[in-house]
């Protein structure tokens, strides 16, 4: 498995309407083989995308990475992955590492004629993050800038226990016309590398073209 730029794509279809999308992803990313029915290979995948990772690492923590990568697939499928791929490097001296998601959900049916308004007006009642009108090539988007907190497992922190983190993320929803939506997010727990980051972040979303069924390039009204 390598690290390389890459051409993104997926399906969305609802109704009968099919939207094809496509993006770009930077060089230096790590692709997370997303599970399949064949749990074996997917095992397989996974401990070759560790050793790849963690080449001088032991076995034993090779195996505890992709065990903690894993026990993320059910939320991956509940959340609608479709992508998943992260990225390490150094950034003035420090080690920073971020992760960039795509997924696609079904719109509320709430939402209306136009759902760019509902995504802002719902992302700001929850609070949490700096909401966003944004348009990108492909159409209207909303954008949202926040942090979470969670823990890092034992396993992989110097002191052996797990240690609280806290992710800088950024968000960005795209309503398409078939009553779905793509989201496309990427968070770091590395603040030295926001600035890098958020701004290879940016070149991705814009990267993203939508096509109709007959393979004809479209932009979402709004």
């Amino acid at each position: 498995m390598s690290a390389v730029t890459a051409e993104g794509n997926l399906q969305s279809t609802l109704g009968g309407e099919g939207v094809d999308v496509r993006w770009i992803m930077p060089e230096g990313f790590f692709e997370i083989p997303m599970a399949s029915d064949d749990l074996d290979e997917t095992a397989e995948q996974l401990i070759e995308l560790a050793r790849t990772v963690m080449p001088e690492a032991t076995f034993e923590v090779q195996l505890e990475w992709a065990l903690m990568v894993a026990a993320h697939y059910d939320t991956f499928v509940e959340a609608g992955v479709q992508y998943s791929g992260f990225v390490l490097t150094d950034v003035d001296g420090t080690r920073c590492t971020a992760t960039v998601t795509v997924s696609m959900i079904d719109l509320d049916e709430q939402a209306g004629p136009r759902p760019v308004g509902f995504l802002s007006s719902t992302m700001r009642h929850l609070g949490i993050g700096r909401v966003s009108d944004i348009r990108l090539p492909c159409g209207p988007a909303v954008s949202c800038i926040g942090n979470r907190k969670g823990s890092l497992p034992g396993s992989l922190t110097a002191s052996g226990v797990d240690e609280p983190v806290e992710t800088s993320f950024i968000q960005v929803q795209i309503p398409l016309n078939n009553g779905t939506a793509l989201v496309l997010e990427m968070g770091t727990p590395t603040p030295q590398g926001w600035d890098v980051f958020s701004s290879m972040f940016a070149g991705v979303v814009k990267s993203v073209r939508l096509f109709n069924d007959s393979g004809k390039l479209i932009v979402m009204p709004g």
